[in-house]
């Protein structure tokens, strides 16, 4: 079985991606133990595809490079989107890129499944027409979230089923030799003037937030989630800066990759963050965490495993209250842990789905 896992890899600096990639390794592994999986993704492209809808057109029409040829290769597609990608607010563009390789691969004649995920919002004609035909075209439709689902259904497309987030299908870490209290994500995306949330209130709102930790006797881990690249919107300078800002009061640790992270994790108390997988990386290891939701993709999926420790940062309103309020609830840990288990039993029908559909 010859699975290509598109738009997530294994060695993306934003450890979100990676926890699609290994999501989606090891639950399709339950159903094809044998499975073997190629990449593609931005950062881990193939000589065979283009990546640009103009040039993806043009290799349809002349196959000089051997897309299709390529694509007929393999017996699934697993479609993932990055996650949040089957959108067209992040431009037309990327949007249009990721459907015209949907569109090739089930015209090799690949079953392609659209791994869960979040599914728009489309706020154009031509984002809607590309979703719909991909939708309808697809041989399962998965949605991590029921607003996602309903997309899907006004586009023509019921899914499948609702699950959760793909990162619930990966195994269980062993947490770390060193117990850590409260790690702190602080996003390099929201921390620069960004489209999303104003920068300069993020920025004031982390600090404050680290103040009244540290003032009530908690201890801080600064935890990089998007790893050093020449992006301008990862995480570590961020978290470097801060830490030599506060001069040792807090800690610093930077994940050497997703296995690491997910042990560090797994060893903590809490887990704060804007990085959504940051969070849901926690919950799956059944720690605690408190989500800064910067878009819709948040809350929806987080109410999907029951767990609603979540503050909108779109909206007015104290952040770094609504956020203390949150680290401060009592039973956390238990809460984590049923968010945990009820995260992997909504991934079950999936399982199912490949079995019967496949």
């Amino acid at each position: 079985m010859r699975v290509l896992i598109a738009w997530a890899n294994d060695s993306s600096v934003n450890l979100g991606v990676r926890a699609l990639a290994r999501g989606s390794e090891d639950l399709v592994r339950t159903v094809w133990p044998d499975a073997e999986f190629t990449h593609l993704n931005y950062g881990r492209r193939q000589p065979e595809v283009p990546w640009s809808p103009r040039a993806l057109v043009r290799e349809r029409v002349t196959g000089r490079l051997g897309m299709q040829r390529w694509l007929r290769g393999f017996d699934l597609i697993w479609d993932t989107r990055s996650g949040d990608s089957f959108a067209d607010i992040y431009g037309l563009t990327r949007h249009t890129t990721m459907s015209l390789l949907h569109e090739f691969a089930q015209q090799a004649g690949v079953p392609v499944v659209m791994a869960p995920q979040t599914i728009g919002p489309f706020r154009t004609r031509r984002g809607r027409v590309l979703a719909r035909r991909n939708l309808r075209r697809s041989r399962l439709v998965f949605a991590r979230d029921v607003v996602s689902a309903s997309a899907s259904a006004e586009l023509g497309r019921p899914v499948a089923a609702v699950t959760s987030d793909l990162v619930f299908g990966i195994d269980q870490p062993t947490p770390a030799a060193e117990k850590r209290d409260v790690l702190l994500n602080v996003s390099g995306l929201l921390w620069n003037d960004n489209p999303h949330v104003d920068a300069e209130r993020y920025r004031a709102s982390i600090r404050r937030i680290i103040d009244e930790l540290l003032a009530g006797g908690r201890t801080v881990t600064l935890f990089p989630h998007v790893l050093d690249s020449q992006s301008h919107d990862n995480d570590v300078p961020v978290s470097r800066d801060l830490a030599a800002e506060y001069d040792g009061r807090v800690d610093l640790v930077v994940p050497a990759d997703l296995e690491d992270a997910r042990s560090i994790i797994a060893a903590g108390e809490l887990v704060i963050g804007a990085r959504m997988h940051a969070c849901l990386n926690a919950l799956s290891t059944g720690t605690p965490a408190v989500a800064m939701a910067y878009s819709r993709k948040f809350a929806p999926l987080m109410e999907a495993v029951g767990w609603d420790h979540v503050v909108s940062i779109t909206e007015q309103g104290e952040w770094a209250d609504a956020v203390l309020a949150h680290a401060a609830a009592p039973a956390l840990r238990e809460q984590a842990e049923k968010a945990r288990d009820r995260g992997r039993a909504l991934l079950e029908p999936l399982v199912a789905g490949l079995r019967t559909s496949l």
